[in-house]
């Protein structure tokens, strides 16, 4: 199991990851044929002066997640700027799985070799993405035991891959919406006991349940969440942007703060009663996928980053080293304007930010 990296000598990172960028019949059946992430980052269009879209990629282009080179070249860009490794998004509705060959090929290939993690991305797909926010698409369902069984078999060649990120060797599995399980000490105590049967050490559960969540009480290891500002429009005496009035008057067009004016809401809270590993995104528009109903923090600024990466340490590194953990939110969501993967506009900036923050500072 991959542990604590001897070159991240700060902090544990690790980067979330999104594998939505490879058509599969779904999408095609939903959305029309070939749709991928890339089908809503490239239609985005600014909805303001001076608002940054659409995002367009710069050093990996527009790549296909098929592609092994593409999966080996992200691998080689992240732990060359100091990320330990990737959670990939992982979605399982009732023994219905999607978007899972990327993990899978890179489990079969054994390349890259570079540690990753899961993370349950347990939540209804609706049409939000297309402005259709009550179409279900697929829903999110918990069968019962069984199911939970078979969901761990699944899982249990990720779990015994040398690997995988682990903490006291017992593999680290995110849960994305804790809270949303039904009887949760049933479920965590049943994986952390076939996974003792299986020759595991256990599990190290983590759950985002945000940080005024326990944990502990809810069965899990250790809380993880990221903060993004509240979705209302926020325009004080110092907005700089130059609305058009008719946007103005029907009070429509998404919420938008600046950086800085969001910084108090992105820094991440210090809880010390239990685990709780920062969060935290470096940028934020996601009116790719949700049009005027999105949330643009504007002009997102590296040194703005740089301020609440340091906070993220600070309070991480109050731990102790098995679980000295940061995620970083997101490596590749482009749709959300979530990239840390270059882009023609900042290229490696915030990138450079967390290598010289957690090699050199």
């Amino acid at each position: 199991m991959a542990s604590t990296s001897t070159h991240n000598k700060k902090a544990r990172l690790i980067a979330l990851y999104l594998p939505q960028y490879h058509p599969i019949p779904e999408n095609d059946e939903w959305w029309g044929k070939g749709f991928t992430e890339w089908t809503n980052t490239a239609k985005a269009r600014p909805f303001f002066k001076g608002h940054y879209q659409p995002h367009v990629p710069a050093d990996l282009g527009f790549y296909d997640l098929r592609v092994e080179e593409t999966r080996m070249a992200q691998a080689e860009m992240a732990r060359d700027h100091g990320i330990e490794g990737f959670c990939y998004y992982h979605y399982w509705f009732g023994g219905k799985q999607l978007l899972q060959r990327p993990l899978e090929e890179v489990i079969r290939s054994g390349k890259p070799d570079y540690p990753f993690c899961l993370c349950w991305a347990n939540e209804t797909w609706t049409g939000v993405w297309h402005g259709a926010p009550n179409r279900i698409l697929i829903e999110q369902t918990y069968p019962g035991t069984s199911d939970h069984q078979a969901h761990f078999d699944y899982l249990r060649e990720a779990f015994f891959d040398s690997r995988h990120i682990s903490v006291d060797g017992k593999p680290l599995f995110m849960i994305y919406k804790p809270n949303n399980l039904p009887d949760q000490h049933r479920i965590t105590d049943l994986w952390r006991e076939m996974a003792v049967k299986a020759g595991l050490p256990g599990l190290y559960l983590v759950g985002g349940g945000g940080y005024d969540w326990n944990p502990i009480a809810n069965g899990f290891d250790a809380a993880t969440s990221y903060r993004v500002p509240p979705r209302q429009r926020f325009i004080s005496p110092r907005n700089p942007f130059n609305w058009p009035r008719i946007i103005l008057k029907k009070n429509k067009g998404p919420g938008i703060y600046t950086h800085l004016e969001a910084l108090d809401k992105l820094l991440p809270l210090h809880v010390s009663n239990y685990v709780n590993h920062p969060n935290i995104i470096h940028a934020w528009d996601n009116t790719p996928r949700s049009g005027e109903n999105g949330l643009v923090i504007h002009n997102s600024d590296p040194e703005i980053y740089r301020l609440c990466l340091r906070k993220a340490l600070e309070i991480s590194n109050q731990h102790r080293p098995e679980e000295n953990i940061v995620f970083l939110k997101s490596w590749n969501e482009w749709a959300e304007g979530n990239h840390l993967e270059p882009d023609i506009r900042y290229g490696y900036q915030f990138l450079n930010i967390i290598k010289e923050e957690i090699f050199y500072s």
